[in-house]
């Protein structure tokens, strides 16, 4: 029976999930059960595609890649793949009616990985987070939004602007890796191999920005969706003043993280505050 596979599938893509990102997961866990499965079908499509250009240096990168690509667009279009990742996610997409264009700006993002190492200019950048990040948020949407096109297109720019804070986080906090084991600089106009307190500050208020505008979204997002994203946003926001306490020495020379103990402090906490209605 294809039901079995399915739920292979959908078992694959959480599994990826709990084993890649205990704070994605956890965050995740917070949703309503009639949306979590979708969410970890999207996250462990785009960890697969990240995994290829991120880690994979004993292979053929680029092949890797295009297969991969060539395999999502098969299952997009049969409405079913024998990867049970890309099966999962043709699932959800089909179901939530996600565009086409949200994912090929996300593959044009994984591929740049593949050969540019510096974003020199702001066009470039912002390129970049709007398919690595922006659309990744975008595809979430349309599942907590449950094709409600009207409440979408409302909460479309707040859910790109916190796609754009997590993602900048991870770029802040990954410098040390994504320097020198990676050869990539995301933030342009900042020296990493020189990074001060200075240029440090000036990402850092250009992602609280990004926060602001992601937060105004959810307070209007669903409620079965709104308790789950809440967590991340905390969880991250967190994460963020840590690194703005951190001085930027020590974020070129090593990762910087929230405890467990802190991660399920932050859980208690947005979780009195949810039921207080305090979001």
């Amino acid at each position: 029976m294809k039901s079995i596979f399915d739920n292979v599938s959908y078992s694959c893509s959480k599994i990826v999930t709990e084993s890649y990102s205990t704070s994605f997961s956890l965050a995740t866990k917070m949703l309503a059960p009639s949306i979590r499965p979708h969410i970890y079908n999207i996250y462990g499509f785009v960890r697969f595609a990240d995994e290829i250009v991120d880690t994979f240096h004993a292979y053929n990168k680029k092949e890797l890649f295009d297969n991969f690509e060539s395999e999502l667009k098969a299952a997009i279009e049969a409405e079913i793949s024998l990867n049970p990742i890309l099966n999962a996610f043709q699932h959800t997409y089909h179901t939530y009616n996600i565009p086409y264009h949200l994912v090929d700006s996300f593959m044009k993002s994984m591929r740049m990985d593949l050969t540019k190492h510096e974003y020199r200019t702001d066009a470039e950048y912002k390129e970049y987070i709007y398919g690595s990040a922006d659309v990744v948020g975008l595809m979430c949407l349309k599942v907590f939004v449950k094709g409600d096109d009207m409440q979408y297109e409302s909460l479309k720019d707040s859910a790109m602007s916190l796609g754009s804070a997590f993602q900048k986080v991870n770029f802040l906090r990954d410098l040390k890796a994504d320097f020198e084991d990676l050869n990539r600089a995301y933030f342009p106009h900042a020296n990493l191999m020189e990074l001060d307190e200075k240029s440090k500050e000036k990402i850092v208020q250009e992602i609280k920005s990004d926060f602001a505008k992601g937060y105004s979204g959810i307070l209007h997002l669903p409620a079965e969706a709104k308790f789950g994203v809440y967590t991340a946003y905390k969880y991250y926001y967190k994460l963020l003043k840590k690194l703005q306490r951190t001085p930027s020495k020590e974020i070129k020379n090593a990762r910087i993280r929230v405890p467990n103990y802190q991660k399920f402090g932050l859980l208690a906490k947005s979780y009195v505050n949810y039921k207080l209605h305090l979001v």
